[in-house]
């Protein structure tokens, strides 16, 4: 069985460990640097690349091989080293089975349950001489940050046909298999300064003409595919100036190319006629952060999802997710490549916490699916 090969101790010690350094998005030096010490522990080379210096973080990201002692199609095993704000000083507390947050930052199992997930796998394959093809790992920067790591991330000495990216909630066995695109979206709202009190019939307030766009937009779950959402909104100097500019930035999102650009058509549609309305202007720019995958029930990638099903007992739940993450890239980039639940939970809140028994499935479905890939 390979449950008695997780080493429960090692696995919750290491991973108290990560979770307690800092390591907030383009600031992972520590982390990069404590991931390349085990790895090198384990007798393998860690390099780094120069992602951060491209993105202008402190560190890259950190990229493995494991080599193989059977000859069938190699792997990469892929999970962020950053987290998402409040993270800094972060102190977890055990209580039982559950690994949570003392309430004052986030946990940081987003994704540091995938590293040691990763980490304990690759042990176990080691120790007990299991049998499995190249193995690459990638620990990538500024995952949260708009996968940034992931889009510099060179493949070219990255030989995988399949990716398992550990960096998924629910439980364990469910596996992402569609996921979106996402516009990023930036709008500048113009309009025209004036003494609120002495002559406010000058003005054209910036504020009216992003509540009058914003009250005629379809926005949150636009279908079961696509949603919408205006996250920031910054404007104004005083209460008594009509407010000349406002600055909004917002999302859309949806598993549908179509859908996604007809939604984000919609949204400029409305800027530009309360602009029109009310004599402003509308600066509009969307930029497409990261692409949608889906993969196919018939895919080679999810007939070993079912053999590692079968052979640890764990049922395997083909998802889709509203959520983007490295997988949207490496499939972009010609890697096949799903997003795996490690049993993350209440992730980027102060509530986060994590099953030490999820954790410990989670390594076992992970060393089953490494054995699962066949020629």
């Amino acid at each position: 069985m390979v449950m008695s090969l997780v080493n429960r101790e090692r696995l919750v010690n290491e991973f108290l460990e990560l979770v307690k350094i800092d390591s907030l998005s383009r600031k992972e030096r520590e982390m990069a640097n404590a991931l390349k010490a085990k790895l090198e522990d384990m007798g393998f080379a860690a390099e780094e690349d120069g992602a951060g210096s491209k993105i202008g973080g402190n560190a890259g990201n950190i990229i493995c091989k494991v080599p193989g002692n059977i000859d069938v199609p190699a792997v990469l095993l892929m999970a962020h080293m950053d987290t998402v704000e409040p993270g800094i000083g972060k102190s977890p507390v055990v209580e039982g089975d559950i690994i949570k947050t003392d309430g004052k930052t986030v946990l940081g199992g987003d994704d540091a349950a995938g590293i040691e997930c990763i980490l304990e796998a690759v042990r176990i394959l080691k120790e007990n001489s299991l049998q499995h093809g190249d193995i690459y790992i990638v620990f990538s920067v500024a995952e949260e940050c708009g996968l940034l790591g992931a889009k510099n991330l060179e493949l070219k000495d990255i030989k995988a046909r399949y990716a398992f990216v550990m960096d998924n909630g629910g439980e364990i066995g469910e596996v992402a298999v569609r996921a979106p695109s996402q516009n990023h979206i930036d709008v500048k709202i113009w309009g025209k300064a004036s003494h609120a009190g002495l002559e406010p019939e000058k003005g054209i307030s910036a504020i009216q003409i992003a509540s009058e766009a914003i009250a005629n937009m379809k926005l949150g779950r636009i279908d079961e595919e696509t949603t919408a959402n205006i996250g920031i909104i910054k404007g104004g100097q005083a209460t008594n100036i009509v407010c000349e500019s406002v600055d909004i930035k917002a999302e859309v999102r949806s598993r549908n190319e179509e859908k996604l650009k007809a939604q984000t058509e919609h949204m400029k549609n409305c800027f530009e006629k309360a602009a029109l309305k009310f004599g402003g202007e509308v600066v509009f720019n969307s930029e497409l952060l990261y692409p949608a995958f889906n993969v196919s029930e018939d895919d080679e990638i999810i007939t070993i999802l079912k053999k590692a099903s079968a052979k640890t007992g764990i049922p395997l739940k083909l998802v889709p997710t509203g959520g983007g993450s490295d997988t949207n890239i490496i499939n972009s980039k010609g890697i096949k490549a799903v997003d795996v639940s490690v049993g993350m939970d209440k992730v980027h809140s102060q509530k986060e916490q994590i099953s030490i028994k999820d954790m410990i499935k989670s390594v076992e479905f992970l060393v089953a699916i490494i054995s699962s890939v066949e020629k």
